[in-house]
């Protein structure tokens, strides 16, 4: 009876761990809006993973996140760059918009995109978040970069701590679709 009872204990604590380990980690990495993520990833050659990794980190997927800087949305886009992707898509721009999931998620991405191509990776994520005048500042800086293509530090500590958490979210959610 002792050792029955043990292996129910068991089995139970194990239950337990597991149904804990899935709500902390849809917790703290949620899937939401996967449709218009798909969608845009695809459209524009992003890795999908990287776009709820960085809406996760932008927003936690709160598509009425709004920033101190002004920055709007799930992918925390700042006006002024959401008006210049919308001309470039020939679309009205209204700063609402960007609350929409559907034009932030298509908007973010793009960014991403050009993003992407004009960087190596960790370039484009501290351009995400810093600018892209501020990361060619810095590789044209012997201080940061030592060849013009890759920071060998990152002078913004807001920049370095996003580009650290960007990453760890993105590993997250490659595990997460594999």
């Amino acid at each position: 009876m002792n050792k029955a009872l043990s292996i129910v204990f068991f089995v139970f604590a194990t239950v337990i761990c597991v149904v804990i380990n899935f709500l902390l980690y849809n917790l703290y990495y949620p899937l939401k809006y996967e449709n218009y993520i798909n969608l845009y990833a695809q459209e524009f050659s992003v890795d999908k993973s990287l776009i709820c990794a960085i809406i996760n980190t932008e927003s936690s997927f709160d598509k009425n996140a709004l920033s101190l800087k002004g920055a709007v949305g799930l992918m925390q886009i700042l006006p002024s760059t959401g008006k210049a992707i919308a001309e470039s898509f020939n679309d009205n721009f209204e700063i609402n918009l960007l609350y929409d999931e559907n034009v932030n998620i298509k908007y973010g991405s793009f960014y991403l995109s050009k993003l992407l191509s004009q960087f190596n990776f960790d370039e484009a994520i501290c351009a995400y978040n810093a600018g892209p005048t501020k990361v060619k500042n810095w590789l044209n800086n012997p201080n940061y970069s030592d060849d013009g293509k890759c920071l060998k530090s990152i002078p913004y500590s807001e920049t370095k701590n996003y580009l650290e958490k960007v990453k760890k979210n993105l590993k997250f959610y490659r595990n997460k679709f594999n």
